[in-house]
């Protein structure tokens, strides 16, 4: 064991050491073995190694201490009105936490982590209500961000309406529009399953960032310039959003929580009954009466139009191009849904707030170039010691336990039970 944690410090080293040059491939392990701060990832592997082996001797003395307090917190959770009182004391948070913050933190708020938490609350739907996997889900945040550039500006890209808007406006045109896309896509594909269903939704993201890619009208790779700001005209009363984020910042927090009451609500109803059935299996679901294709699309179109919400917010607030909707965003929707913990709504906005908090942090502490190895690092410490997420759902924590257990599948997404679950 001490052997196997000294090997990882020695990769640590090496992976977030000095690069290599195709004259000389192996020069960059060579320095990086050579460095003084190899000593540094020597020592950080003895650590690991020292928790290793001491974890099971203190683990069980830790639960034992700290019993009492956990009975409390449980007794307290239990009581009517413990989770409003929770929510209104992360909502206070929320509030004033970006007063405290400098503006580049501000920035992050509304850029890496407000507009993702509403991503990953409409990808919530789909992957974690319904159980279906979509990797393409960024290109409806494309299409209500180059809906907003089309309605509200003559300049930003090549075309425009005959009538221009004020962006706000704009959000129920992006909303149907984006809905609309969701069901064209879904209508043919969603008789589709798993892989196969995740395969179609990855290319229907890449023809669209293709398209806005290559199109005269989108004004190709150049993006889109000139988008005007959020703006408030009514009986005399004139505000603009400005450069500013902190105004962003809360218009966001006040669509975020507009959303997650309205998925809580959902998810309770018939429909989000129905979305429940699928999920664990549709095939029994649909043999019970449950109209499977036509919740399904209902999943894709909701969770498409919180999307192009998302995308009058960010086209709004700043230039974008289509490098902005890359498949690689679409993979940091679908982690951040996962990470925080699939079908809870609160999980998916506290898993962002980790995760993109964490990029933002690691801008000052570590090269460009590593910060995707400390990023992929937390994502995979993450999914072996706590795979049902930060904030799990009750069934998802429900399914994990007996997957443990040998009882069942816990894979919501679509995979067969295991051969004890279906011998119990």
């Amino acid at each position: 064991m001490l052997a196997v944690c000294l090997g990882l410090g020695v990769l640590s080293a090496i992976v977030t050491g000095p690069g290599s040059t195709a004259d000389e491939p192996f020069d960059g392990i060579r320095r990086s073995v050579i460095d003084p701060r190899i000593v540094t990832f020597l020592l950080l592997g003895v650590a690991l190694w020292v928790v290793v082996r001491v974890t099971p001797l203190v683990w069980p003395i830790l639960v034992r201490g700290f019993e009492p307090a956990r009975a409390q917190v449980t007794e307290l959770s239990r009581q009517r009105y413990s989770p409003i009182g929770l929510n209104l004391a992360l909502l206070a948070f929320a509030i004033l936490i970006p007063l405290a913050l400098g503006a580049p933190a501000r920035q992050s708020l509304v850029n890496d982590i407000a507009i993702y938490a509403l991503l990953a609350l409409g990808l919530n739907v789909v992957i974690g209500y319904a159980g279906m996997l979509d990797l393409g889900y960024i290109a409806f945040f494309a299409i209500g961000a180059y809906a907003t550039a089309y309605f509200t500006s003559e300049k930003a890209i090549n075309v425009h309406s005959p009538v221009i808007l004020n962006p706000f406006f704009v959000f129920p045109i992006a909303f149907v529009l984006a809905a609309i896309a969701g069901v064209i896509l879904g209508g043919p594909t969603l008789r589709l399953r798993g892989d196969y269903l995740a395969i179609v939704t990855l290319g229907f993201g890449e023809i669209i960032q293709l398209i806005a890619n290559n199109s005269e009208f989108t004004n190709g790779p150049r993006g889109a310039f000139g988008v005007p700001h959020l703006s408030i005209h009514v009986f005399g009363f004139h505000y603009e959003w400005g450069q500013d984020p902190l105004p962003y910042y809360y218009l966001l927090l006040g669509l975020i929580v507009i959303t997650m009451i309205a998925f809580g609500q959902l998810e309770r109803s018939r429909i989000g009954r129905a979305w429940a059935a699928i999920r664990e299996d549709e095939i029994a679901a649909e043999a019970t009466g449950v109209p499977t294709l036509r919740l399904k699309l209902l999943a894709f179109a909701i969770g498409a139009s919180v999307s192009g919400f998302a995308g009058v917010m960010y086209a709004s607030k700043q230039f974008f191009n289509p490098q902005t909707f890359s498949l690689q965003a679409s993979f940091l929707v679908v982690t951040l849904v996962i990470f925080g913990g699939m079908g809870s709504r609160l999980g998916v906005v506290v898993g962002t707030v980790i995760l993109q908090g964490l990029a933002f942090v690691l801008r000052d502490l570590v090269p460009a170039t590593d910060r995707l190895i400390y990023f992929g690092a937390v994502v995979i410490i993450m999914m072996i010691f706590r795979p049902q997420g930060v904030i799990p759902s009750r069934r998802r924590k429900r399914e994990i336990k007996l997957s443990e257990a040998g009882i069942g599948g816990a894979d919501s997404l679509g995979a067969a039970p295991t051969a004890a679950g279906s011998q119990t």
